[in-house]
């Protein structure tokens, strides 16, 4: 575990008094173009979806990643950010097996991520796929982001049937 985080950490969901670290976590990687932007608004609204990485000594958020359902039978991994000095110790692959794990406790067969970070996915068991097989979050979600129709992220997809 990175030395700057030496209390216990835990994934543990996210509560309402996280949403402005969460905002402010997210954010900074959007504002590098390495993540979308999220509203107060909209992690308001999905809080459930989202997991945290938390120093519990410190009470530190160190990472989050949601898990949004958006079919019977698929699910997205969004969001997944970790601070950078606690980057490479193990924290987002945590947080993306947690979502996976709760994806399987609803019994979801698919888990899908949209990417720039596609080494990082396939190396949790992620593989390449066309965005065109998910029409359910092209209708959705991306006719209302601000990169549609020229969408630059990549999707791998994780099958849990």
């Amino acid at each position: 575990m990175d030395k700057k985080a030496k209390g216990v950490q835990m994934i543990r969901k996210a509560r309402i008094s996280d949403v402005k670290c969460l905002h402010r976590l997210l954010n900074a990687f959007a504002s590098e173009g390495r993540l979308l932007p999220r509203s107060l608004n909209d992690l308001y609204t999905h809080i459930r979806d989202t997991f945290v990485w938390e120093d519990t000594q410190s009470k530190e958020i160190l990472g989050c990643a949601s898990l949004h359902v958006v079919w019977e039978d698929l699910a997205e991994i969004r969001s997944l950010a970790v601070k950078r000095e606690c980057q490479g110790h193990g924290i987002g692959a945590a947080l993306v097996r947690a979502c996976v794990e709760e994806a399987r406790e609803l019994e979801i067969a698919r888990v899908f991520v949209l990417t720039y970070e596609v080494a990082f996915f396939q190396k949790q068991g992620f593989h390449l796929v066309e965005k065109h097989i998910f029409p359910q979050k092209i209708w959705v979600d991306c006719l209302h982001c601000s990169k549609f129709p020229d969408c630059d992220e990549t999707a791998l997809l994780m099958d849990l049937a």
